[in-house]
């Protein structure tokens, strides 16, 4: 899937969180959005997703189909999303929570195999509450790296990661991303270090 974005814009009141960005995304390519905090990377990234709109300019989503480019007027089934702010269902289990979240995106693989793969095996029925802040961010990573889309977005992926967490991050791109278009919001190289492209939302101040 392809993302394009024309002179598009986000404004919080009177103030331009970026401007007259104009980008393509090409499927199957790596991306970082880089920038000091509180520069809009998060929330560039929220408007690619959908999760928030763009005040100004366009953001299409389409695909190549035997040579013809096809616009996708409904993308978000072909995107899967993990930053540290997203909310868990906490009163679950992982693996209830998965199985869940496989009813409206599934899975790659089976829900034990994906939890055994994040180390979380050994809390596959444990409640979300009661897991350490790095368990949340590793099931948020494997709630967005086995979803069956081509378009994988992360947020600031290692947060509450130590070095084992941020270990798995780095193999979990080098196994499950090879076809899917990536853009990661990050100000960590550790992060993005792989992605092919640099994108600095300064530049769209």
């Amino acid at each position: 899937m392809q993302i394009s974005l024309t002179n598009t814009g986000k404004r919080y009141n009177r103030d331009w969180i970026f401007r007259h960005l104009d980008f393509t995304f090409e499927p199957a390519a790596k991306y970082a959005i880089t920038g000091s905090n509180g520069s809009g990377k998060s929330t560039l990234l929220q408007v690619i997703a959908g999760a928030l709109l763009h005040t100004e300019g366009k953001v299409e989503f389409s695909e190549t189909i035997n040579g013809t480019s096809k616009s996708i007027e409904q993308p978000y089934s072909r995107l899967s999303f993990a930053g540290p702010y997203l909310d868990l269902i906490e009163e679950m289990t992982a693996t209830e929570f998965l199985n869940f979240h496989s009813s409206f995106k599934p899975f790659t693989t089976t829900v034990p195999a994906m939890l055994e793969e994040v180390a979380l095996g050994n809390a596959a029925q444990k409640q979300i509450r009661y897991f350490s802040s790095g368990m949340k961010q590793r099931l948020k990573l494997a709630q967005g790296f086995f979803c069956q889309s081509p378009v994988l977005l992360l947020d600031e992926p290692t947060t509450n990661l130590d070095a084992d967490g941020v270990a798995l991050y780095q193999q979990l791109i080098k196994k499950y991303t090879e076809n899917k278009l990536v853009i990661v919001s990050s100000n960590d190289p550790e992060e993005y270090r792989f992605c092919q492209k640099l994108i600095s939302i300064a530049d769209y101040k």
